[in-house]
């Protein structure tokens, strides 16, 4: 069994709505699996930015999603830059807005 390309982003051409996103998302912090596919009316073009909510390349996480994932339209990650630190005086970011505030 061959089966088709998990590179290619649309794999089944009357369905523009499917795409396998490992061939779609370009975002360095994000890694799909092959064969990982979206459905969504809209497209699949723009899931990183519908479905990959607070990923932040300066807070270092990474999005890690495996082989054969079906992931529907509506989906969310919610990643960990939605978090504000519980540590300081303030839950406020300070330090995200720079200008001196970087050590706030």
């Amino acid at each position: 069994m061959i089966g088709p390309n998990p590179n290619i982003k649309h794999p089944i051409p009357m369905h523009s709505r499917v795409g396998f996103l490992k061939g779609l998302v370009t975002a360095p912090n994000i890694e799909i699996g092959d064969f990982t596919y979206y459905d969504d009316p809209d497209g699949p073009d723009k899931f990183a930015e519908r479905c990959v909510l607070h990923h932040y390349p300066f807070i270092g996480d990474r999005l890690i999603i495996g082989k054969f994932c079906a992931i529907a339209e509506g989906a969310r990650f919610i990643m960990n830059g939605a978090n504000h630190a519980m540590s300081g005086f303030s839950t406020y970011p300070f330090n995200i807005f720079g200008h001196g505030w970087e050590e706030g």
